[in-house]
């Protein structure tokens, strides 16, 4: 996207990041059901994440599959903030 590089599954202090870019310093997080029940978790690891000077963009599943395009639009968006 836009000529960075994103990747899956990445690790960053135990914590496995959704998606990750390192040049633009953004974690994607894809947050299914799961999260409603690991709010705690949640909130600890982003903490930690933060800590280390990375920004995170939560998004829904529901968003990626009912509104892609404003999805790719907002990750385009937090890409620009670098």
């Amino acid at each position: 996207m836009n000529g960075l590089h994103f990747r899956r599954q990445q690790i960053i202090d135990g914590f496995i990041a959704d998606f990750y870019c390192h040049a633009a310093r953004l974690v994607i997080e894809v947050d299914g059901q799961i999260h409603q029940q690991q709010a705690e978790y949640d909130t600890e690891r982003d903490r930690a994440l933060s800590a280390r000077g990375l920004r995170l963009l939560r998004i829904k599943n529901e968003d990626v599959r009912q509104n892609l395009d404003s999805v790719l639009a907002r990750i385009a968006k937090a890409c620009e903030m670098i």
